[in-house]
């Protein structure tokens, strides 16, 4: 290390320290969470919905800003306490109930959200993207007492069984019940700090899309790692931290909100400080997200590898002020070294804002973070853990390995989900007596840092898009023709990895790809069905257990 490097070690240790020691504004201090010890911030909120309330400081700033609609935090906060009043007053929603919303991104989705959050009801955020058949079980699994819907989803809905729960659509209702109630006082429930908050669904190995429910705990130690972030650099910068400034960042929000990337990395800590949410609807468009980076100044963009690789075929760069980025951070799924690398040579804002990510739904934020030194340091590297995460690389046995020894990453904090909705044996499997969350993920600790060496081992990762081989297996197995299949994932230039199906059919079956392609359209979101085929009649390989071996299987 140079004397100018250990010189700038030492100052943000000193800046972290001053920040999180005794008497600081993030201290740390270890607390009792469901009955393990853990460090957490000594100062911190008890329910998510008292965000809400304290957003009231930020007046007329703005909060949600999309290409023809912009909000301040004040009528923000109005919408929220009447659409809030009316879900209590006129549907019943208490503290418990299930509040599903299955839309688009919109204000109104973000309104939804934060309207179920001061009564105290649990958020469910539902893939946007399923099939009816998909949506269906969601709605079986959660019950949802209200479902908000916006038109094109609401169509979706023809055929299923919604009886017993309010349907309210983001187009007509939503509005309809924010003006009837309009002036109303914001609700406030009691809740406790690990009482349920939010229900994202993650598709399961076991097929089916499980329900990870996050707590009030949760959601809130996010937000706090959101503040804590943005102090470390007001203070790193020789600026003094104060929680009544208003940030004036401007983060572009372009993944659903049904992602914890979007909703508790986004939206919610937004709440808390002050800054404001640029909201890109719609399809992935390079030229409207460039657009709304230069018309409303944008300095923090998280998008998902596949987002930022399509800007690199952008021809007309220069028609847009891209000057304002300052943070350029990949998300959501694994990045390559040479995305990184051309990124860095196409884009000035990426040269030294770049930095890139690990998490998992269950966690709720990310698990470790590599900063622009981190990438130049260690290529391939995915950083060292967050505030207030222990992580530790295992051996099948569940024994700590020594650094620079192969694992399951295995992570410990208060971001870690309660529990899988209605799920105790998943639960089980994956989250210890002790708190200790089993990632499925494997990976190697070197000088601290985490890189990882292979995500679970059957998982596809289309486009930022977690996609399990054996929820598709079985639909296609649904199929009278198949006898078994495969579904592997296959590297593609722009999406990452692409979805491929080996099916074995019956002999002299007529069944082809067009046929069996329809089969999955009809039962599959678009992004889980194959994109590339072998039909063949010669069996699967499988091991002595009857298990398939999926590296002996190509296309």
């Amino acid at each position: 290390m140079t004397t100018q490097e250990a010189q700038v070690h030492a100052q943000i240790e000193a800046v972290i320290t001053r920040l999180t020691g005794p008497g600081g504004r993030f201290e740390i201090v270890p607390e009792t969470v469901l009955g393990v010890t853990m460090p957490v911030m000594r100062r911190r909120g008890r329910a998510v919905g008292d965000l809400m309330a304290a957003s009231r400081a930020w007046g007329d700033r703005d909060y949600l800003v999309t290409a023809d609609r912009r909000i301040s935090y004040a009528e923000h906060l109005a919408a929220v306490a009447a659409l809030a009043t009316a879900l209590r007053d006129d549907l019943g929603v208490r503290a418990g109930d299930r509040v599903a919303i299955l839309a688009a991104n919109s204000p109104e989705w973000v309104i939804a959200f934060w309207a179920t959050q001061c009564l105290g009801a649990i958020s469910v955020g539902l893939n946007g993207w399923w099939t009816p058949r998909e949506t269906d079980y969601a709605l079986r699994h959660c019950r949802p007492s209200v479902l908000i819907v916006d038109a094109k989803r609401a169509e979706s809905l023809t055929g299923l069984d919604t009886s017993g729960i309010a349907v309210l659509t983001v187009e007509s209702d939503v509005p309809r019940l924010i003006a009837a109630r309009a002036g109303a006082e914001l609700p406030r429930a009691e809740v406790d700090e690990d009482d349920p908050a939010v229900l994202l669904y993650t598709s399961g190995t076991s097929g089916k899309p499980k329900g990870a429910l996050h707590s009030q705990r949760n959601v809130l130690a996010v937000a706090d790692y959101h503040r804590f972030s943005d102090a470390f650099a007001i203070e790193l910068s020789g600026h003094t931290y104060t929680d009544t400034e208003p940030s004036p960042l401007r983060y572009l929000l372009t993944s659903p909100l049904f992602h914890i990337a979007s909703l508790h990395n986004l939206v919610v800590p937004r709440l808390a400080t002050g800054s404001a949410v640029v909201m890109h609807q719609g399809a992935f468009d390079v030229p409207a997200v460039l657009g709304l980076i230069d018309r409303e100044r944008v300095t923090n963009w998280a998008p998902v590898p596949t987002m930022a690789g399509r800007l690199l075929a952008c021809e007309n760069l220069d028609d847009y002020d891209l000057s304002s980025l300052t943070a350029f951070a990949l998300a959501s799924a694994p990045s390559s070294i040479a995305l990184q690398d051309r990124l860095r040579e196409r884009f000035a804002f990426a040269r030294d804002a770049l930095v890139d990510s690990y998490g998992l739904t269950e966690c709720s934020t990310a698990i470790a973070v590599a900063t622009s030194a981190d990438l130049e340091q260690a290529p391939g590297t995915l950083g060292r853990p967050i505030l207030t995460v222990d992580l530790e690389i295992r051996d099948p046995f569940g024994v700590r390995v020594p650094d620079g020894t192969e694992g399951e990453v295995c992570v410990r904090s208060p971001f870690v989900m309660l529990r899988y909705w209605e799920d105790e044996a998943a639960t089980a499997a994956a989250i210890s007596p002790d708190r200790w969350l089993r990632t499925g993920d494997f990976g190697v600790l070197e000088a601290g840092r985490l890189r990882l060496v292979g995500r679970r081992s059957d998982l596809i990762l289309r486009g930022g898009e977690n996609v399990y081989p054996t929820e598709i297996e079985q639909c296609l197995e649904e199929h009278p023709e198949v006898l078994e299949c495969a579904v592997i994932g296959v590297p593609h230039e722009d999406l990452g990895q692409e979805v491929a199906a080996v099916v074995v059919v019956r002999p002299g079956t007529a069944a082809d790809e067009p046929e069996l392609h329809q089969f999955a359209a009809g039962r599959l979101a678009y992004f889980k069905v194959p994109s590339r085929w072998l039909i063949r009649t010669e069996a699967l390989p499988r091991n002595a257990t009857g298990k398939v071996i999926r590296r002996s299987i190509s296309l």
